[in-house]
């Protein structure tokens, strides 16, 4: 499978003077309903770029403070995004995952709102639920959780949700699991550096590396330059390029939209070569040995599939169709 960017919008914002100082990278903060109410423009003025609101735990929380939170850091130009409190032992991750975007979770393509966030942490609530730090679940049935959750996060909304965790939480409750790179890594850790990072990742997203920051709530920093984190809100296209040669005759391509944005004008051109012609390709032109496909629209999450009938002119030898889609470039080769 090949991946094709289709296009980009990315703004970056302007530093101020006299801001709070990030540990590493780009300030922020993240909130809850335990902080209150917030003045954002003071987080602004003050150095911040985004926030994280607390927006969901379980199946049956949420914060009342929601819709004040995060509309007051959006109306104060910062990007932001809301996160879940996993309660892993109460339901499973994909009912997780609709409980939270119902309620505030879900992506949408203003250009400020990040992807949404998986916290998946120490069991904070032992003496009220009787579970351990991994709320009872063996690592397999965690890594089984935790790809519910973000399966059913990326089909709802085209993003990779993020995943808010500690590198002592994730060895012990998923055995270290590698499965995860797909999703950004929002690493909590207080102190003066990230330290060891689980094994999914190689590079965190985001740092959590006081309790408290300077401006208000947590103290974070994003790991990338102001112009990448609004590009974070803003992503661009993406779709998916897979074909295959189903006999001498017959050659498929489907084009899948894996990205968070509808698609339009996608032009699929092939060509085929070792003495054969194109004789059928419905809902394409086709002539000699050229074919070409065009793609109106592909909404997010969808997928089209175009079959190619070629007649050779021998009947031993290599024949196949090459095939373009933007950047990406696909032989399907039989014999």
């Amino acid at each position: 499978m090949k991946r094709l960017g289709l296009f980009a919008i990315i703004a970056a914002l302007g530093m101020g003077g006299g801001v709070a100082e990030a540990a590493d990278g780009v300030a922020g903060v993240d909130v809850s309903n335990w902080t209150g109410d917030i003045d954002w423009e003071s987080v602004a003025s003050g150095g911040g770029k985004f926030a994280f609101v607390h927006a969901t735990e379980g199946t049956t929380y949420r914060n009342p403070r929601f819709e004040a939170q995060f509309g007051g850091a959006a109306a104060a130009g910062l990007a932001r995004g809301a996160y879940h409190f996993a309660q892993p032992h109460e339901s499973d991750g994909a009912a997780q995952a609709e409980y939270f975007l119902q309620n505030g979770g879900n992506w949408v393509a203003d250009g400020q709102t990040l992807p949404g966030v998986l916290d998946i942490e120490d069991n904070p609530y032992k003496d009220k639920n009787g579970k351990n730090n991994c709320y009872g679940l063996s690592a397999a049935d965690m890594v089984t959780w935790l790809k519910d959750f973000t399966k059913r996060y990326r089909e709802r909304t085209g993003r990779h949700a993020v995943i808010y965790t500690t590198t002592s939480w994730w060895q012990t409750c998923t055995g270290n699991s590698a499965k995860f790179r797909s999703n950004p890594l929002w690493l909590a850790r207080w102190g003066g550096d990230p330290g060891e990072l689980p094994k999914s990742w190689k590079r965190h997203t985001f740092w959590q590396s006081a309790d408290k920051g300077p401006l208000v709530g947590g103290g974070n920093s994003f790991n990338g330059s102001e112009s990448q984190l609004k590009a974070m809100a803003n992503p661009p296209a993406e779709v998916s390029v897979t074909g295959a040669a189903r006999s001498r005759k017959t050659y498929t391509v489907t084009v899948a939209n894996t990205g968070p944005h509808p698609v339009t004008n996608v032009n699929v051109s092939g060509r085929a070569f070792g003495g054969q012609r194109v004789v059928k390709a419905p809902g394409c032109k086709f002539s000699g040995t050229a074919v070409r496909c065009t793609i109106a629209e592909l909404p997010r999450g969808e997928k089209a599939t175009f079959t190619f009938t070629t007649k050779p002119r021998r009947a031993k030898g290599a024949v196949g169709v090459n095939i373009t889609v933007g950047s990406v470039k696909l032989t399907l080769k039989s014999r």
